[in-house]
């Protein structure tokens, strides 16, 4: 079998704050204990509510943000500590996709500019192959030659974000980091965009970790699903295990909140009661205690870990919960 092409071990990443309680500092645990494997070709995808510290683990991976503790392994090396120089061509391997098209493109570059400066960073192509790749690349994602003198202004949402999308893969990447990449479009054109994503995966073989708060969308896309709470992995499964049969109670009132199409379609919502807590200072024990209907005595004093269970087919999944240890 194939090694993982990217593991993650126990990663950690926590942001000190300044003020003190019983004389010890505090830090906001936005990423805490985390162990993942993403294969080759695979998409995964990591989904929860705002807060919950997706989008900083996703971050994290591609080291924009330093790593407090544990393991990042890329084709088994072990990339945790290294240094920016280090780093500067594995980034050509690793790419991410942020959430607004228009804050992540120069409003002062032309598309030709901004799709082609991976490229001179890389400074492996002459200026006219540099050219054709971009052209080569605007064709792939949907975009003509007209667009090459266009200033990101003169674009729609859904026109930038090709463009972001056409700057992230003209270095033919392995993995893609997609964060929130379709949140911030018109529901008209959402659609397009995740299709043209779907479609670059199968015809480039890539490797999506896919951010998401739409379960929808992530049903759609993705081949396994994280579902995160606080920091941590509450449950990950296949996405047909996870639809089909949610497991951690955290998990099941988030797709039972997925709006039905069919107005006369009777759907039984679980309404969670109080708010997240606060990362500043989270429950003792199991992180969803708090809002749990089937809490016990033991929730509320000890954590479960994710542990890994097998079906009466052989299918593994993981969860994080007294109700299946």
């Amino acid at each position: 079998m194939a090694a993982p092409l990217l593991e993650i071990r126990n990663v950690k990443k926590y942001y000190p704050v300044k003020k003190v309680r019983n004389g010890e500092d505090i830090s906001v645990k936005a990423v805490d204990q985390i162990d993942l494997t993403v294969n080759q070709g695979e998409i995964v995808g990591l989904v929860g509510e705002s807060g919950c510290g997706k989008s900083t683990l996703g971050k994290t991976i591609l080291k924009l943000h330093d790593i407090t503790g544990g393991q990042i392994l890329f084709h088994g090396e072990d990339i945790t500590n290294y240094t920016e120089k280090q780093m500067r061509p594995l980034r050509e391997k690793i790419q991410i996709i942020f959430q607004d098209p228009y804050a992540s493109l120069n409003p002062k570059k032309k598309v030709v500019q901004s799709v082609m400066t991976p490229l001179d960073v890389s400074g492996k192509y002459t200026k006219e192959e540099k050219l054709k790749k971009v052209i080569d690349i605007l064709n792939e994602v949907g975009l003509s030659e007209k667009f090459l003198e266009k200033y990101p202004h003169e674009m729609s949402g859904g026109q930038r974000q090709r463009v972001v999308i056409a700057r992230a893969l003209i270095n033919d990447p392995e993995l893609v980091i997609c964060d929130e990449p379709v949140s911030a479009l018109d529901v008209s054109v959402r659609s397009q965009v995740l299709n043209l994503l779907k479609d670059l995966q199968k015809e480039r073989n890539l490797t999506y970790i896919f951010i998401s708060h739409d379960l929808s969308v992530v049903e759609y896309l993705c081949d396994r699903v994280a579902v995160m709470y606080l920091g941590r992995i509450m449950e990950l499964a296949d996405k047909k295990q996870l639809y089909g049969n949610p497991l951690h109670p955290y998990t099941r009132a988030l797709l039972s909140a997925i709006p039905v199409p069919d107005i006369h379609a009777k759907k039984d919502e679980i309404i969670l009661q109080g708010e997240v807590p606060s990362p500043l200072n989270p429950p003792k024990g199991c992180l969803f205690s708090t809002r749990c209907a089937y809490a016990t005595e033991r929730c509320h004093k000890e954590a479960p870990k994710l542990v890994e269970l097998t079906d009466e087919n052989g299918a593994k999944r993981s969860v994080s919960c007294f109700l299946y240890h």
